[in-house]
């Protein structure tokens, strides 16, 4: 039994079937954060006020690195996904829709690849 009606199903208009797995990324992250913020302060914390050189030699630590890399990723996947999810909902003109998609990729694969980057630097030059 369809709960379509005749005219959407004459149009071809339908769920796309990503709803769910998009929910559940966003869900999923939201708590992957959680310990990860945690994880990316904690030694940012203990070197606060003792000047750019703890800082670094905090982060030069691999544990420290690689859980910034991993906090850095998630957090632009997340935003990335919320503001798809912001475009999608409000904005109405098709065209400016997949511009704006496109540049919400874009934006949030540049600077988390920067993020990395500037994280991989540290580690590997202290």
């Amino acid at each position: 039994m369809s709960y379509r009606t005749p005219f959407t199903l004459a149009r071809g208009l339908g769920s796309a079937g990503t709803g769910t797995h998009h929910w559940w990324q966003m869900r999923v992250s939201s708590v992957a954060l959680v310990p990860l913020t945690i994880l990316v302060i904690w030694p940012f914390a203990g070197a606060l006020g003792e000047g750019r050189e703890a800082v670094l030699a905090a982060y030069a630590n691999p544990f420290n690195a690689i859980v910034a890399i991993l906090f850095l990723a998630v957090t632009f996947h997340h935003l990335m996904q919320g503001l798809q999810t912001v475009i999608e909902d409000y904005v109405h003109n098709k065209g400016s829709r997949t511009a704006l998609l496109l540049g919400n990729q874009m934006f949030c694969a540049a600077f988390g690849l920067a993020g990395v980057f500037a994280v991989l630097k540290i580690a590997f030059t202290s």
